[in-house]
Formats: structure tokens, C-alpha cells, sequence
């Protein structure tokens, strides 16, 4: 019949308070989940063909045209419809029907309507809300992964970021090819602590061999014996790369371990300065400063506190002299210290200032090829003017090998002693100098040289560099250290790894790392701050690891007491090795490094160190 719907199963009739659909095509989900959240699942009409609003089709859901309740969904004739049975949307002019004969079968229908638009709507939410949603997350999704795209070039993890930069190479050195055979001769009080830094850092990060004493120095106050090294196995039997411990130089014997290529350098400092720095590490191991009670009463009659025969004196007079391996008690001449300075340069590439450190560093980048950040430094071994006794340290490991050695905590042999009274007037500089000539004629003669080296790189090109070297140092500082990279006192410094020892009556600052850092950059600020005698420790037992066990922990200090009180170390397995060489190594300590009669020795301190040595 026209406008009647298709055959369907015939209704089945429900029980009281029942309501369902035909058995044979249920409601589609859409439907009702439109119907129990208020969504209009499409326009349907009043039996009068005209659209029905959302009120009147409640109110024919609740009420009926009749005014009873009407349940199920029937058509103009009666017949009953499957609410979208496949999906087909609700055909026109269909309504709610089938009227009971309680009043209450509109509440039944609410009541019903009302529970299933909790269930679904109250559990699920509104598909309004599923949407908002799904667009927020792609929003999310898309923002996140145009960031990565955008940020991924400039963006560098934290672990990677201080130590891998472009600021860690510096300005372009060229086509230049970096220098891996070194030999730096360690000065004493002239910052060379802070040189030898870098030279074990660059070594140990490029597995580079170094040229290692068999105690802490290499023979020193000796002239320099090929056989102090350990592993050496003959002239140039094993490549070396690296030699910087301290020593008294002798060409002959350097050049059978060092390679024909090495580059040599060293530092100076100006002398009156340099005795200020003696004088207090030292005080108590030279006799002639012992027995001065300050620099200034030393400075105004050297000769009254001054033996040449005296053991480790030799701190107190032309110490640069003499670490260069020349008789620092020979007579002032113009000819002698003309001849001293013609020695040294030719052996020597390029001697360091101390007082331009920042300079320093950027003419030895540019003379061994190497990379901004391995020229960058902290200030190791730095001092403080306090009395540092055995406070804190009597019950502990290093007072007891301070015991053992015979020498206060600090490297005296007292405890509490104030210290040292460093105060100089003009005149007593001066007699300083006159008293240190050859170190005053050495370090004028080298000034000099230096400010010629920095003309010819260009003093704006020095500024430029300088700027950017400590730039660099404020960065890696701030990464690295605590405190703001200030200095800090020994017993300060949690880790008793990175503790620097205290020598004389005076404090060795030392630094403390910032807590929280990743591996890799932790190594690389580790290695910038590491102590000396710790970082040598290091490479030793990285070089040698088949060695028998270091001593234990307080004999490596007593090792160092004994160290900075002046006299060279000389572990057991190498007494026999050098007395052998004792009666030749002293015979050419009468001699200069070249060979000319130069320097006169010192008999008193030859004997005094042969007879220690049986």
C-alpha cells in the first residue's frame, strides 16, 4: 500500500512495564545514544505531515496525541516500525504510541529514559566532548612533534652540551697538526702545578704515554737521570709522549726518552715573587728561611741565614737557575747569565710568564695546535695565608703518616705556627732581586722575549683570544663547580679524592664539584680540578696496571710530606738502580746540561743525598 512501510515481523506483544523493539532488527546504537543524550537523530513529523519541534515530540513521547502513554515507535496505521533497523534513519511522521491503561506508563517511560542517559551520557559523556577531546590530542600531537623538528639542530643534551660545543675548539688554528710529543720543564712556585694539569688531561683523554717518576718527581733535587722513569727500557726503546713531573733538567738524559721531535717549554715567574711563594711552602725545609722569622729580615742579610752547603738552601736562592739544571751559587756575571739564557734557548720553544697566564696559554695553543679547552684551567695548588696545624688531622690517616715522616700536617715539623710574614718594603724587593740575579737576569730576558711572541701574533688578535679563553673559564666553572668556582679549603671538599696536600703553614685551596652532573661531563670537570699527586696516581695505575698495588693510602702521604719537604722519593725496587747511578749522576751534576763547565756543584748536597740513598 502506498506509504505503508515494508512488511516486517509482526509485533510482539510486550508484558506489562516491558519495552523492546521487534526481536528481529534491534535499534542501532546511533539511535539510542542520540535519543538518551538529546541529539535529534534526524527530522521527524507529526502525523499531520508537518515537522515536529523538540517539545512537541516530547510531549507526544510522554503524553501521546491522546494524552496516555505511549511506548514503542507505530505508524499512522498501526503498524509497528524497528527503531533504524540497518542503520536507516527513523522514517517521518512516526511516533511514539501504544497506550496503556495505568496513567503511570509516561512516568515508566522517563524513569527508563532517564536510566539509560545516566548509563550512557553520565559514564561516557557527550560525543561533543569525546571531539574536543580527539582535536586537543591531535592539537598536542602535532605541536610536539613540530618542535622536535624545528629544535632538533639547536638543541643539544645536557650531557654533551658544555664539553662539545663549538666554544671548546676556539678560533681556527688552520691546517696545523697537534703536537703529541711534549716535555715541560715543572719550575717550582711559577704555576706549572696548573700546566701540568692540562698536559695530563690532553694526554689522558688522546691515550697518550707519558714519561712517569717511580715515586712523585723525577729525581729531583738531581740532575735527571734517564732511569727515574718508570717502564724506561733504554734510549727511546719506548715511545714517550708526554714528560712533566718535576726535575732538574739534563738535556743528555731527556733526550733518551723523549723523542728528536718533542717540543720543549717551560715558565718563570718574576723572583721576588717567587721567594714570597718559597718562603712560605718552604719554611720549614730550607734551613736558611727557618731560620729568618719573616721574608723581610731574609731579604736584608741573605748571607746571615744562607749556607750554600746546607741541604734543599737551594730554595732560597736562584731557583729558577737552578731547576734549569746551572749552579745557582755561582757568581753574578753578565757573560755567565748571557751564557745560561744562549743555553736555554736553544733547547726551549717557548718559555711562559706567570704573572700573563692568560697570554701564556694562548701562545702555547697556537705553538702545540691545540683546542681552546685544553689550554682552559682553574688555578691548582693555589695557597692561603692561614697556619693550617694538625687541627682535625692528629686521629686521622694523614696525621699519622705526618708522624711517620717526621713532619707537621703541613710539611713542617711543629704545629701551630703562625704564617709566614710575607710583608716586603720597595728596598727589600730590591735586595731580593740582587740576591736572586740570575733568576732577575732570566726573567728580564724572557719578558722580553714574550711580549715579542705576542707583537708578532697581534695584540687585538691577543685581546680578542685572551676575552674568549676566560669567557670559557666562567662557563665550564659555572657547570663545574661549587661555590661559584671559588676556591675552598681541604677539609671542605666532601670528596677526600680530589683533597689537595697541604704543604708548609700555609693552606692549599682545592675545589668541589657541582653535585647533580651526568657522567661524561662529571669526568671532564673531575679532570680539570684533580690534584697532582692524585691525577698522576691515576695515570699511573692506567698506564702500569699489571704494577703491584700502590702503597697504601697514609704512606702515599708520608710519600708527599717527604716530597714537599724537598727531597726526591725513591720507592724500594729503584734504591738499588740508583745508587748504581749515583757516582754518574753526580759527576755530571758538576757539569751543565750541555756539557760546559758552567755551574760548580754543590759537594755538601751531593754527598748529603748519596748517603741518604745506602
Amino acid at each position: 500500500m502506498i506509504g505503508s512501510p515494508p512488511p516486517l515481523t509482526p509485533p510482539v506483544a510486550n508484558r506489562p512495564g516491558e519495552v523492546r523493539p521487534p526481536s528481529r532488527d534491534r535499534p542501532s546504537y546511533r539511535l539510542m545514544f542520540g535519543m538518551m543524550c538529546g541529539r535529534s537523530v534526524g527530522r521527524r513529523r507529526s502525523p499531520s505531515g508537518a515537522p515536529s519541534s523538540t517539545s512537541t515530540l516530547r510531549q507526544e513521547e510522554e503524553h501521546g496525541p491522546g494524552g496516555a502513554g505511549y511506548l514503542g515507535w507505530v505508524g499512522p496505521r498501526g503498524g509497528p516500525w524497528p527503531l533504524e533497523a540497518r542503520g536507516q534513519p527513523l522514517p517521518a511522521s512516526w511516533r511514539c504510541s501504544r497506550p496503556r491503561a495505568a496513567g503511570d506508563a509516561a512516568m515508566v517511560c522517563r524513569r527508563r529514559a532517564r536510566m539509560l542517559r545516566w548509563h550512557l551520557c553520565g559514564r561516557l559523556g557527550p560525543v561533543w566532548m569525546w571531539k574536543a577531546l580527539l582535536l586537543f590530542v591531535a592539537i598536542a600531537f602535532a605541536g610536539q612533534l613540530l618542535g622536535v623538528i624545528f629544535n632538533k639542530g639547536s638543541v643539544q643534551p645536557a650531557a654533551t652540551s658544555i664539553f662539545s660545543s663549538r666554544d671548546a675548539l676556539g678560533p681556527s688554528l688552520g691546517s696545523c697538526q697537534p703536537h703529541s710529543h711534549i716535555m715541560f720543564l715543572k719550575t717550582h712556585k711559577t704555576a706549572s702545578s696548573t700546566v701540568l694539569n692540562m698536559l695530563y688531561r690532553f694526554g689522558e683523554e688522546h691515550g697518550l704515554r707519558f714519561a712517569l717518576p717511580l715515586g712523585y718527581q723525577l729525581g729531583y733535587p738531581l740532575p735527571f737521570n734517564a732511569h727515574r722513569v718508570k717502564g724506561y727500557r733504554g734510549p727511546r726503546a719506548i715511545e714517550f709522549h708526554i714528560m712533566g713531573n718535576h726535575m732538574r733538567f739534563n738535556k743528555p738524559e731527556v733526550e733518551k726518552v723523549m723523542p728528536a721531535d718533542t717540543f720543549y717549554f717551560s715558565i718563570i715567574r718574576d723572583p721576588v715573587v717567587l721567594a714570597e711563594s718559597s718562603f712560605a711552602y718552604y719554611k720549614e725545609v730550607a734551613p736558611a728561611f727557618r731560620k729568618a722569622k719573616a721574608l723581610g729580615d731574609f731579604a736584608d742579610d741573605p748571607k746571615k741565614y744562607y749556607d750554600p752547603r746546607a741541604r734543599n738552601n737551594h730554595y732560597a736562592r736562584n731557583l729558577l737557575w737552578f731547576d734549569f739544571g746551572m749552579d745557582h751559587n755561582a757568581n753574578f756575571s753578565v757573560a755567565l747569565a748571557k751564557q745560561g739564557e744562549d743555553l736555554i734557548r736553544q733547547t726551549f720553544k717557548l718559555i711562559l710568564v706567570s704573572e700573563y697566564f692568560d697570554q701564556s696559554m694562548i701562545l702555547l695553543r697556537h705553538a702545540l695546535c691545540w683546542p681552546l679547552d685544553a689550554v682552559v684551567s682553574f688555578s691548582l695548588n693555589a695557597r692561603q695565608q692561614r697556619p693550617s696545624g694538625m687541627a682535625g688531622l692528629r686521629g686521622g690517616w694523614m696525621g699519622k703518616a705526618a708522624a711517620a715522616a717526621g713532619v707537621g700536617a703541613g710539611g713542617g715539623r711543629s704545629h701551630g705556627k703562625p704564617p709566614p710574614n710575607l710583608s716586603l718594603t720597595e728596598d727589600q724587593r730590591q735586595k731580593l732581586r740582587q740576591w736572586n740575579a740570575l733568576d732577575w737576569f732570566l726573567y728580564k730576558a724572557f719578558n722580553q722575549t714574550f711580549w715579542e711572541e705576542v707583537d708578532k701574533f697581534g695584540r687585538s688578535q691577543m685581546e680578542q683570544e685572551v676575552t674568549l679563553l676566560r669567557l670559557r673559564r666562567e662557563d665550564l666553572a659555572r657547570v663545574c663547580l661549587r661555590d661559584g668556582g671559588k676556591p675552598v679549603e681541604a677539609q671542605r671538599i666532601r670528596d677526600k679524592n680530589i683533597r689537595p696536600f697541604q704543604s708548609g703553614l700555609v693552606k692549599i685551596l682545592g675545589y668541589e664539584l657541582q653535585p647533580g652532573l651526568d657522567n661524561a661531563t662529571r669526568m671532564s670537570c673531575l679532570r680539570m680540578i684533580r690534584p697532582e699527586i692524585q691525577y698522576k696516581d691515576v695515570l699511573d695505575s692506567k698506564q702500569f696496571p699489571q704494577a703491584p698495588a700502590p702503597l697504601a693510602r697514609a704512606g702515599q702521604q708520608s710519600q708527599g710530606l717527604l716530597l714537599a719537604a724537598g727531597g726526591p722519593f725513591f720507592r724500594p725496587e729503584s734504591f738499588r738502580k740508583a745508587e748504581k747511578d749515583m757516582g754518574r749522576t753526580l759527576e755530571e751534576g758538576k757539569k751543565t746540561w750541555s756539557g760546559n763547565h758552567l755551574a760548580r756543584s754543590n759537594q755538601t748536597l751531593q754527598e748529603q743525598e748519596k748517603r741518604r740513598l745506602r
